[in-house]
């Protein structure tokens, strides 16, 4: 029998092209390689980690969060645009009846420095009838070269500063921001694969008992026939064959709500993508779970708060936020700006740049009360406090949450071992009740007594490890891991 892979596209039955024809043989071959041949009598199996693998490389979720650090490589780009030369050049004439009323030329290079310092290269060339005096300039035109500075507010910190320094903090914030969204949407993923597992391994113990069942139907129901026990037994084991297949159907319906929750983060190419019927969760993935997740070998002790991605975040948001902070605080002091700059009409001569040539210039400006200076900073500094709050919140909440999770983890290790203490206990009780019976000495109602205590017991272990995996799941979201080796 040929071959199938173990998730399926929905939309297959569309035409598709070559091109496509190419990519969905591609896709079968990758989903061939996760399970096993359809054809064989074992189930194929996707696995913890390939199906992990499959979330965190082709979840919508999962891609979106890499576009993070090129968003803040792109913020960074914009920022350091603010100290990019300049060039810039005024040209304009006016004649009119002949008369040529002026013609003028201005051209500047600048380029902008750190700390509010800009050097500055200009030329400028002026002619014409009616051009003012100040304007009179040497025939072919003057040139300068200088400097000009914010000696009060701009000086330490300005706007072109500011958004350099926060650019970078975001670009770091956006990597641990990235970390986190990885990670709660393979915790998600985690959760619903634990949930297929419980479920399917709820059809098993329902399966494997209405198969003994109707064994056990069979047989009496011969025995009935053959006049060795009363007929009235055959009802009470079609009861309980019923019973029995009742909880396989209910049980088969939740296996298969848990399974398209599954198919909920499988993609591929931008496609979503279901789990065709035959397929199973690894059903020995336990070994798996915490190398998978990437918590194994992590005591409570070796955790690192400092380094924790939401912790990291808010560090660089809370940096950001001090930035702004001594921008506004910075505006509370007066413009004092100053320009000098060398004039020379013969700038291949380095030696006509003397003091005695010069242009200068000093602008000062400062608001009388600065009620707006004064709450803007008032405002910086109520979003930082905040922060702080949050962060300082933040980092208990998390810590507190570790330590409750480490003590959950203790104590379901003993709860999974006494759980199975009691299924081997009730499995013996109906071992000895069958023996009982098959002598004459036990009922049929105690056995099926005995059984249902037995099949409550499974389904009780079953919950038991599922609450076990979800507080693994758990761990790993607090620890905020975005697993490398997927």
């Amino acid at each position: 029998m040929a071959s199938r892979p173990i998730i399926t596209n929905p939309k297959m039955s569309i035409p598709m092209s070559p091109q496509n024809k190419v990519k969905h043989l591609l896709w079968v071959l990758v989903c061939l390689a996760v399970g096993r041949s359809y054809g064989q009598e074992a189930p194929q199996v996707l696995g913890f980690k390939e199906y992990l693998g499959y979330v965190k490389k082709y979840h919508p979720v999962a891609k979106q969060a890499q576009l993070n650090i090129p968003v803040g490589q792109a913020n960074l780009m914009k920022a350091r645009g603010g100290f990019d030369p300049k060039i810039e050049a005024d040209y304009g004439r006016k004649e009119f009846n002949g008369t040529e009323y002026w013609d003028r030329l201005n051209t500047t290079f600048k380029i902008p420095t750190w700390f509010g310092i800009e050097l500055k290269g200009n030329f400028q060339q002026s002619e014409g009838y009616y051009i003012n005096p100040d304007e009179t300039l040497p025939e072919n035109g003057l040139y300068s070269a200088g400097v000009s500075m914010s000696l009060a507010q701009g000086f330490w910190i300005n706007e072109r500063m500011a958004t350099l320094r926060k650019a970078k903090l975001f670009r770091e914030q956006s990597k641990a921001d990235q970390d986190l969204q990885v990670n709660q949407v393979l915790y998600n993923a985690s959760v619903s694969y634990f949930d297929w597992l419980k479920t399917y391994r709820d059809v098993e113990v329902y399966k494997d008992f209405l198969e003994n069942a109707e064994i056990r139907f069979e047989g009496i129901r011969e025995s009935a026939l053959a006049g060795d026990i009363a007929m009235i037994d055959t009802v009470e084991a079609k009861i309980a064959v019923r019973n029995r297949a009742l909880g396989y159907e209910q049980a088969k319906v939740k296996l298969m709500k848990a399974s398209l929750q599954v198919a909920n983060f499988l993609w591929i190419d931008e496609t979503p993508v279901e789990l065709q019927p035959g397929v199973r969760p690894d059903l020995e993935m336990d070994l798996d779970v915490d190398s998978t997740l990437e918590i194994q070998g992590v005591p409570l002790d070796s955790f690192m708060l400092d380094n924790h991605p939401k912790i990291v975040s808010l560090d660089y948001k809370i940096e950001g936020l001090e930035t702004d902070k001594r921008l506004k605080a910075n505006k509370l002091l007066p413009k004092l700006n100053v320009e000098y700059n060398f004039v020379t009409e013969t700038p291949e001569l380095m030696n006509s740049f003397v003091t005695e040539n010069y242009k200068a210039g000093l602008a000062f400006q400062m608001p009388l009360f600065l009620r707006k200076e004064r709450g803007d900073l008032k405002l910086a500094k109520f979003k930082l406090r905040d922060a702080e709050f949050e962060r300082d919140n933040a980092q208990v909440e998390i810590q507190n949450k570790i330590t409750a999770i480490y003590n959950e983890l203790d104590s379901y290790v003993v709860q999974n071992q006494i759980i199975r203490d009691v299924v081997q206990d009730y499995a013996t009780l109906l071992s000895a009740e069958e023996r009982k019976f098959s002598f004459g000495e036990s009922s049929l109602f105690l056995i099926n007594s005995r059984e249902g205590n037995l099949i409550d017991a499974h389904l009780k272990q079953n919950e038991m490890e599922n609450k076990f995996l979800h507080t693994k799941a758990k761990l790993f979201k607090s620890l905020a891991i975005n697993p490398k080796t997927l």
